[in-house]
């Protein structure tokens, strides 16, 4: 609300200083004030035609251009200051309201016209190696003329600009850091992520540092400022989220995080890891939802569906999920006496030695064919129940779910209503509250939403379920739940470049660049 409280301020403010504008241009101040007019006359104003005007309906588009027009203005009456230019930028009826007031301040015709005529005499001169004539266009639009400064920082500028403009709304590079989507993803894979494909997010988060998503080098503190936000929105979508597709999310869990050296975690994380002292751990930061940490993983259920583990095998709608290719359990892996195996020819079979937990290693099908050729023994490893760290994260109603026996869960679905009951309100509560922003209480075993008594409720958004490759080594929606669709980033394209185990030092994966991220 403060946003557009502040949008409407700024439209009312600009028609009002560019009445001033209008009358010195020779244009009816009164055509300032009547929408559509006056941006039109606007565009005639610093030579543009008057059609140009429609980009300013056009989403994220109209911020370039609207920056456009702003710095045109004022040179068009003689501020060719670079800080006159910034100025504009960051709040034109400012320097609007003093070029209208400063008598000295003429209008010298539309400034885009005018270097169309200095390009064409300048070329000409050029051709002709006319130097006296290049001599008197200088003095002539002396405006043309910058410093090797101001072209150095408006070049840095715009690069920034631009480079923000792509990573924002286009396609924004990423690295995986954890070996959660082994063998499919590895450490150390630099992807290119599409925003468009599920519809692009417009930023929620105003003010923010360029080029940094949550945190400042040198752990300088967050990267952006909470207020003004804007509400959710989303373009139309190139395709739909279907079931297997790797997706890039910002991370449900991550609104309220504790910031330890090596990584983040849930204050649900934390309490449950350290008890009272959790907050003695390191600083809590609370995140708005496109300044949470990027996840990726694969999308097993969508909405609506209904969704169990059983012995590690998804099942979704009654049927066994289709598995990644190079989906990876945890294994034991022992020696028989007489059998010796190097590293090396473990590394052979790309397993991720530096992954490893003394004897126990991530293996996808091949690697386990490869790993008992060797003559290894390699055992499976159970997974243990973990009361409290498995959603929907109730100790005593759920405490036996594990990594591979769990649920069954629903996977909520816009516009479905789903009954309420004290036994399943734990799978929606988190859904109910911070995702759709309602108010819940349970009072004498009766359950009130907004104040009002209910025994179902209706989504707002679809949710998605996601799950990493490397199902015994990743924290995903068996932790945490369901992901929001707003809170959805985009996804993988390609991996660019690759470096093994992480790091530039072990060598670089040749093999792997240019590689589908979709490939299963």
């Amino acid at each position: 609300m403060s946003v557009l409280i502040f949008l409407i301020v700024l439209y009312i403010l600009l028609g009002i200083t560019l009445m001033k504008l209008f009358e010195k241009a020779g244009i009816s101040p009164a055509k300032a004030l009547i929408p559509g007019v006056a941006a039109a006359e606007w565009c005639k104003m610093i030579g543009r035609k008057p059609s140009y005007a429609l980009w300013l309906l056009f989403p994220v588009v109209n911020l370039f251009v609207y920056a456009g027009m702003v710095i045109d203005t004022i040179r068009s009456f003689g501020r060719f200051g670079f800080g006159d230019a910034v100025m504009a930028v960051v709040f034109a009826p400012f320097p609007f309201y003093q070029t209208g007031k400063d008598e000295k301040a003429v209008y010298g015709g539309p400034i885009l016209e005018k270097e169309l005529e200095f390009h064409r005499l300048h070329h000409e001169a050029v051709e002709k190696k006319d130097t006296l004539a290049l001599k008197k266009l200088e003095n002539q639009y002396p405006f043309m003329k910058k410093s090797g400064t101001r072209e150095w920082a408006e070049a840095i500028i715009f690069a920034v600009f631009a480079a923000s403009f792509i990573r924002m709304f286009l396609i924004e590079a990423y690295v995986i850091p954890t070996s959660s989507m082994e063998g499919s993803l590895k450490v150390g894979d630099f992807l290119f992520v599409s925003k468009a494909h599920y519809g692009i997010r417009t930023p929620m988060t105003v003010l923010q540092f360029p080029l940094m998503h949550n945190r400042l080098p040198f752990n300088m503190g967050e990267s952006y400022l909470d207020e003004p936000s804007l509400p959710y929105f989303r373009t139309p979508a190139l395709e739909e989220i279907k079931r297997n597709d790797p997706i890039v999310f910002n991370w449900p869990a991550g609104d309220s995080v504790i910031l330890a050296p090596d990584r983040s975690w849930d204050m649900n994380q934390a309490r449950l890891k350290w008890g009272a002292s959790a907050v003695s751990k390191g600083k809590i930061i609370t995140r708005p939802v496109d300044k949470k940490d990027h996840y990726i993983k694969r999308c097993v259920a969508i909405a609506g569906d209904s969704l169990q583990i059983r012995g590690g095998q998804v099942y979704v709608n009654g049927q066994a999920a289709q598995n990644p290719t190079h989906m990876q359990f945890s294994y034991i892996l022992s020696a028989p006496q007489g059998v010796s195996v190097k590293p090396a020819q473990l590394e052979a079979l790309h397993i991720n030695l530096p992954e490893a937990r003394g004897n126990v290693v991530q293996l996808d099908e091949k690697q386990l064919e490869g790993v008992k050729a060797l003559g290894l023994n390699a055992e499976r490893e159970k997974s243990p129940a973990a009361p409290g760290y498995m959603f929907p994260n109730d100790r005593k109603m759920y405490s036996s779910w594990t990594t591979d026996d769990f649920g069954p869960v629903w996977v909520p679905k816009k516009g479905a209503a789903t009954p309420l009951t004290l036994e399943n309100l734990p799978f929606y509560k988190r859904v109910i509250t911070l995702y759709e922003g309602n108010k819940l209480e349970v009072k004498q075993g009766k359950i009130y939403i907004n104040d009002q008594e209910t025994t179902s409720y209706t989504f707002k958004q679809n949710y998605y379920w996601m799950q990493g490759d490397n199902r015994h080594n990743s924290e995903d929606s068996r932790f945490w739940g369901y992901v929001p669709e707003d809170h959805i980033v985009g996804k993988p394209l390609f991996i660019w470049f690759s470096t093994k185990y992480g790091s530039i030092s072990n060598g670089i994966n040749w093999n792997r660049i240019f590689r589908s991220a979709t490939s299963m």
